[in-house]
């Protein structure tokens, strides 16, 4: 299974962002080590970790301490080692969202043609959806933008970046 782990870090400079390599990680406290090693003295560190077009996992770190993740469906610990080891460990449905219930928006696009695949509508979202909330990024929003039929994980990491203001840095990882 393929992936792109981009960190993304804010310190007193703004935000920087550097691709990760995840190979060999043996558990999910050595994938916060390596997001730590991208700068050590961040304020605040996020890795978007998106697998075959169909997974997002973001990890995040403030100051270096308490790691929260979110993972866009609890299948990804099933297909994958990386999955398993960035989500296994999380149980049950997501935090930080009280109405499951709401309705999931639909692409509307018209385009039947595309050849992107869709995020399945019936993916179970797992641990912490609200960790971006303080960014300007509620778990309502998030829940919906991995939902949304059509978008992919580098969309939903596209439109969240554009929001916190590194769009531009991650772009770049992805030219490279």
């Amino acid at each position: 299974m393929s992936y792109f782990a981009a960190a993304v870090v804010r310190d007193g400079g703004g935000w920087t962002a550097a691709e990760v390599n995840l190979r060999g990680a043996t558990d999910v406290d050595e994938v916060a080590d390596r997001l730590r090693d991208v700068e050590p003295d961040a304020d605040l560190s996020l890795l978007f970790v998106e697998a075959d077009d169909a997974y997002l996992v973001i990890l995040r770190l403030d100051e270096g301490e308490d790691l929260r993740v979110f993972g866009s469906d609890s299948a990804y610990a099933e297909e994958s080692r990386l999955g398993a080891l960035l989500v296994g460990d999380l149980k049950g449905s997501v935090t930080g969202f009280d109405d499951t219930e709401e309705p999931r928006p639909s692409a509307g696009t018209g385009d039947d043609d595309s050849e992107q695949p869709a995020v399945d509508p019936e993916a179970d979202p797992v641990g912490d959806a609200d960790l971006l909330a303080d960014l300007g990024i509620p778990a309502q929003r998030l829940l919906r933008l991995c939902a949304h039929e059509g978008m992919l994980p580098a969309d939903v990491t596209a439109e969240v970046c554009q929001v916190l203001g590194c769009a531009d840095e991650v772009e770049e990882l992805r030219g490279v």
